[in-house]
């Protein structure tokens, strides 16, 4: 995609986990990723059994059961939609995101 060559975010297809991890930390620290990242490994389990390529959105309970899956990207992907249901789940947290806290 253009926008990604503008923003000087293109690699090669990673052959090895090293260059998926390094990928992975890029976005990471470009991105001041906040929470927790998986990165599949070169089997790509868990991109044939969630169909997330290229790229989804999935919220997971601790139970490990998804509670949310998000459409197929590029085109179905908001992830203001993840927002809104993680603000809904979790009133409080988005609240002192916000600046304000719940009464």
């Amino acid at each position: 995609m253009k926008s990604n060559v503008d923003q000087g975010i293109c690699y090669p297809q990673p052959t090895t986990l090293a260059q998926r991890l390094a990928i992975a930390n890029d976005f990471i620290h470009r991105f001041h990723f906040p929470i927790p990242m998986g990165v599949d490994p070169m089997s790509n389990a868990a991109d044939h059994t969630y169909a997330a390529w290229p790229e989804r959105i999935y919220i997971i309970n601790r139970a490990g059961k998804i509670v949310y899956m998000g459409g197929l990207g590029p085109f179905d992907y908001h992830p203001s939609q993840a927002r809104a249901w993680l603000a809904r789940r979790f009133p409080q947290a988005s609240a002192a995101a916000a600046g304000s806290v719940a009464p």
